[in-house]
């Protein structure tokens, strides 16, 4: 576990910590705020110089250029094409501002974000010795957290998951039941994660009052939330509309970067191709997909057909049971779906979180034929 000492009864899943042993007990008292997650998954980058933030906004989807110390924010860095390559959780002290990334992500942002200073009074860090434990805000965990996190300037190095509340130049795609998105599950996310070095980490691990829940217990949550995740719902098509992620992570009137013109053109003149959906799952034969099992329309006799899309994540909720995210394409059905496992099929009840109908916000008027159009009487009257 990447900077953190050996925690008593972590199940580790390759270098994240899985659990503590109870995955549920550990997801309900994370979502009170009680507990810590070893995000042992997550790697921290610094950015130091005095032209740090207008460099980064002008190279990312986010405006980042005054952001001031102690504040929050998103990013994606796109393709020339919009797609998706990296995604970075964003805050800074004043003096450094720092990105917390899938660990997967991390080094090739680092090694794009090098490539891309130039002359800038910019200098990337990749620092691998600190770690990063998430929390949610709002009882003694978030206390502990603080007190533990870096804080070089006197500003704890503490990151405000914005998700899913609709940033300065955001734009939102689900609508709801009520038409304007109100009710969005993740209403009370209260997500954030602190970056703490190794002393702080192994005081942690030696409090007795320290409580522990693993990344399943983080990620079922993370799912019922409908928050999308590097790791899990980017691929190499990936557009930040079919995930909904322009609501935090895109800001659609800062002016030029890499991959703007594709995604202004997909909101205000078309549709993304794919759309992410929550499914709820059938758990009366406990079989929880793996990601990137095919998704399926059902038939009309109720049997699987069409495949239209994938799961990306699933987690059994200590509430509402099996759930999933799935990216499906924009042809898929709003009904119910079924999900392929090798263990037979399951029953999906699809929530659609993206609309096939997103996009295409401008309400661009289209312009009647000439051959078409009415005659008009000339202003200047008859002569």
């Amino acid at each position: 576990m990447a900077g953190f000492p050996a925690l008593p009864g972590a199940i580790l899943d390759g270098d994240a910590v899985a659990h503590f042993g109870d995955p549920v007990r550990e997801q309900r008292a994370l979502e009170r705020g009680e507990a810590l997650a070893p995000l042992t998954d997550r790697t921290v980058i610094e950015l130091t110089g005095s032209e740090r933030l207008g460099w980064l906004d002008s190279i990312t989807s986010q405006s980042v250029a005054r952001l001031g110390a102690g504040e929050s924010t998103e990013l994606l860095v796109l393709d020339p094409q919009g797609r998706v390559e990296h995604v970075a959780a964003v805050v800074d002290d004043g003096a450094s501002t720092w990105l917390i990334a899938d660990a997967a992500d991390a080094e090739p942002l680092a090694v794009w974000l090098q490539r891309m200073v130039f002359r800038a009074d910019v200098t990337v860090s990749v620092r691998p010795e600190l770690t990063v434990v998430g929390f949610f805000a709002g009882a003694a965990a978030e206390q502990q957290a603080e007190r533990a996190a870096l804080a070089p300037q006197g500003v704890a190095v503490v990151w405000t998951d914005p998700w899913p509340r609709v940033q300065p130049g955001g734009h939102q795609y689900y609508v709801g039941v009520g038409g304007d998105g109100s009710e969005h599950p993740g209403a009370g996310y209260h997500w954030r994660t602190a970056v703490i070095d190794a002393e702080a980490a192994a005081g942690l691990a030696a409090d007795p009052s320290t409580v522990w829940a693993g990344a399943l217990a983080a990620e079922a949550l993370r799912i019922a939330a409908w928050r999308p995740r590097w790791a899990a719902e980017v691929d190499e098509r990936s557009l930040p509309h079919e995930t909904d992620w322009i609501r935090s992570a895109v800001h659609l009137n800062k002016g030029c970067y890499r991959g703007q013109e594709t995604v202004a053109k997909v909101h205000n003149l078309g549709h993304p191709p794919r759309r992410i959906a929550a499914l709820h799952l059938d758990g009366s034969e406990s079989v929880l997909p793996a990601p990137g099992s095919p998704v399926l329309a059902q038939a009309a006799d109720g049997t699987a057909e069409d495949e239209v899309g994938h799961v990306t994540s699933a987690a059994r909720h200590h509430e509402l049971g099996p759930i999933a995210l799935a990216i499906l394409s924009r042809r898929a059905p709003a009904g119910d779906l079924v999900v392929r496992t090798p263990e037979g099929d399951v029953a999906a009840a699809q929530e659609v979180i993206v609309p096939a109908d997103a996009g295409a916000t401008a309400e661009v008027p289209r312009l009647t034929r000439l051959s078409r159009r009415p005659s008009a009487p000339d202003p200047r009257g008859a002569h």
